[in-house]
């Protein structure tokens, strides 16, 4: 089945201290499938938008390996939790919450996100 590219005006915003910082269209976002972005202070964010169209936005950086690759990892989810996996030692980061599902001792940092 070939799906057509969706069209619409709408930009993914994150939430960044008091303002909302457009990052890029929302057809960007394929379900099941990250973005890397750059924010203005140099951090990289990943974003993420479900079969569902919710919209996610975590830390790029995998804290257990240090480098930028969260929007390259696998998304599912457990127990009703929507989580991306890391592509490099497979730990689990609820897309929500920013736990990580395989050690409770670590978190990433969320954004709220919308499409605008």
């Amino acid at each position: 089945m070939t799906l057509a590219p969706e069209t619409t005006d709408l930009k993914v915003q994150l939430q960044l201290d008091d303002s909302w910082f457009t990052v890029c269209d929302l057809n960007v976002l394929l379900p099941g499938r990250g973005v890397a972005a750059l924010l203005p202070d140099g951090r990289q964010v990943a974003l993420f938008r479900d079969r569902a169209g919710r919209l996610y936005a975590i830390d790029n950086r995998d804290p257990f390996g240090g480098a930028a690759v969260l929007s390259r990892g696998l998304t599912g989810s457990f127990q009703g939790r929507p989580f991306v996996a890391s592509p490099l030692l497979k730990q689990r980061f609820d897309l929500e919450t920013g736990e990580c599902l395989d050690d409770e001792t670590v978190r990433i940092t969320t954004y709220e996100v919308r499409a605008a």
